[in-house]
């Protein structure tokens, strides 16, 4: 394994962290609220970051990702590119890669993802699961073939879906694990839901919503997957971007006459902070580089989520206490990085729930072994 970014992969993250660093600022995100910023995407799509996403791959993504979390910039990046360019890249016919990938890649196109844990979505007017189309395999996918380009109706609610406000087409999982992508239109259901951190989230109820199917069997799994490495990767930025603050506040604040740095309770609640966060970049390196490599890895995927949201929840506890008092203020900027990292472990499940999935996946594997 060689986590080494290549130079377009570096070329690129070093642009999404002056973009990200410019625009994202304490002051643009406080004046913004829980809305996106739309002059930040505009930025983010002109530079060619999110269309360059298919050539850079997932490793390249989560490079990405890490530098939108050290700043908590509100704007749709990790869900467009995994629910959308990544999932259409990989899983969708010649025709729908030829129709969406243009509008997803300039930002007319921001795509979020409604895959529930339990199906709570039905689909119906779907035609023969034998029918199959070699020439609608997308480019990656792995197997003989996917089925063809197929329509039909959503009937269904998912309670909470990240970024929904936002987007213009879902990527829905119906309850029998196949995905849908549909338009955001007057058929589709929007009420806005509140969540921990400010993201632009709703409550998605579809009624006989007409939607087209994206890949095979197979591809709920993959994009699960993809989706799974793709937050720990901004999970790993935000909890590096919580960290960083507090090494520049126990660094400049004294207490009796001395830096707080310099305290050795300081430094080991740190460094303990520090190793967390190693964990979370290098388990999401890993799970990028296997898939982008054509490997296996589903267990991989929920390693990395695993340590996202174990590890993830108490270096932002640790971010937020390193600042005292100061971090007790809902409106500094480390409350931000707090928000999200809890709003990130939710959404990647508690460690427990992650921690039994994995484990009955590697039960699994172990069992269909010769």
């Amino acid at each position: 394994m060689d986590f080494t970014p290549t130079e377009e992969q570096a070329a690129a993250r070093d642009l999404a962290a002056r973009i990200f660093g410019d625009l994202a600022t304490p002051e643009r995100l406080t004046a913004a609220g829980t809305d996106s910023d739309p002059e930040l995407w505009k930025a983010l799509c002109a530079a060619g970051l999110v269309g360059a996403v298919k050539e850079l791959g997932l490793l390249g993504l989560v490079l990405l990702l890490e530098e939108q979390g050290r700043t908590t910039a509100q704007v749709p990046f990790a869900s467009t590119c995994v629910y959308g360019l990544l999932a259409v890249a990989t899983h969708g016919s010649p025709e729908q890669r030829e129709r969406l990938l243009p509008g997803i890649g300039d930002g007319s196109v921001v795509v979020c993802g409604a895959i529930p844990a339990q199906g709570g979505v039905r689909a119906r007017g779907v035609p023969d699961e034998g029918a199959r189309d070699e020439g609608a395999r997308g480019e990656g996918v792995r197997g003989e073939g996917e089925p063809a380009s197929r329509q039909g109706e959503l009937t269904g609610t998912v309670p909470v879906v990240p970024w929904l406000r936002d987007a213009t087409h879902v990527l829905v999982a119906d309850d029998r694990r196949r995905l849908w992508l549909t338009p955001v239109t007057e058929a589709t259901r929007v009420e806005p839901v509140e969540l921990t951190a400010p993201w632009q989230a709703g409550r998605l109820t579809l009624h006989g919503t007409a939607a087209e199917r994206i890949g095979a069997a197979e591809a709920h799994a993959d994009v699960l997957a993809t989706a799974r490495t793709a937050f720990a990767g901004l999970q790993a930025g935000v909890c590096a971007g919580s960290l960083a603050r507090a090494v520049a506040h126990v660094n400049t604040r004294e207490q009796f006459g001395r830096p707080l740095a310099t305290r050795q309770a300081v430094q080991l609640r740190a460094a303990d902070a520090h190793m967390d966060i190693e964990a979370i970049r290098v388990t999401a390196y890993e799970a990028a580089w296997r898939r982008d490599a054509g490997l296996p890895f589903a267990t991989h995927a929920l390693t990395a989520a695993w340590w996202a949201s174990e590890a993830g929840q108490r270096v932002v506890h640790t971010g937020q206490h390193l600042h005292g008092g100061a971090g007790a203020d809902l409106d500094h900027p480390v409350h931000r990085h707090f928000l999200w990292g809890r709003q990130l472990d939710a959404y990647l499940g508690c460690g427990d729930e992650v921690l039994q999935e994995l484990g009955e996946l590697i039960v699994s594997e172990e069992e269909v072994q010769p």
